[in-house]
């Protein structure tokens, strides 16, 4: 569960970039954020994931207050909540399939689970024919780049399914395109 109660982010310059934000997402539930450019969609993912902190109010993400938490456990924080960043969170030396695996890998998944759920998420985005491709400037690439990260990123919560996907200009099909992909992704 993420729970947002009267959640403010003001920067040093003055700018607010959420105030008085109020939210809830339960346990199970895949969300959208979308809005306007300066909306506070990033800012209010970065306060999920404890890159930022909150100026007042309370983030917290399965009932542990993330404000209050040691840098300690951030990492954990960040297994729990999977994000599909507007920019490049790839790793430019590795591989489009290693790019998708790495979260796989990295959660501790190793052997067959990881080179199946690495197949079927370039599949369901096209991507199978350039799985060996480094040029991540690639124009298939980019095409179908939001929907890998999504896959990677549901790879890294297995267990919980909770995504966060942030935009700046999300078109009326893609979220359906993109839910639908997900949907055959978990096999619903």
């Amino acid at each position: 569960m993420i729970a947002l109660d009267d959640v403010s982010k003001r920067y040093p310059n003055g700018t607010f970039a959420l105030r008085d934000v109020d939210l809830r997402v339960d346990s199970g539930d895949f969300i959208f954020l979308v809005g306007a450019s300066g909306a506070g969609k990033s800012t209010l993912i970065r306060l999920l994931i404890r890159e930022e902190l909150a100026t007042t109010g309370r983030v917290v993400v399965d009932g542990e207050d993330v404000g209050r938490m040691p840098r300690s456990r951030v990492h954990r924080l960040r297994r729990k909540v999977g994000v599909v960043f507007q920019d490049f969170k790839l790793l430019p030396r590795k591989t489009v399939a290693e790019n998708v695996a790495f979260a796989l890998v990295v959660t501790g998944h190793e052997g067959r689970l990881v080179r199946e759920e690495t197949e079927r998420a370039l599949s369901l985005v096209g991507l199978t024919p350039r799985k060996f491709s480094k040029n991540l400037r690639d124009p298939a690439f980019m095409r179908a780049r939001h929907g890998a990260e999504g896959f990677a990123s549901l790879g890294r919560e297995m267990d919980q399914h909770r995504a966060a996907r942030t935009t700046a200009a999300v078109s009326a099909e893609s979220p359906h395109t993109f839910l639908t992909r997900v949907r055959d992704f978990l096999r619903l």
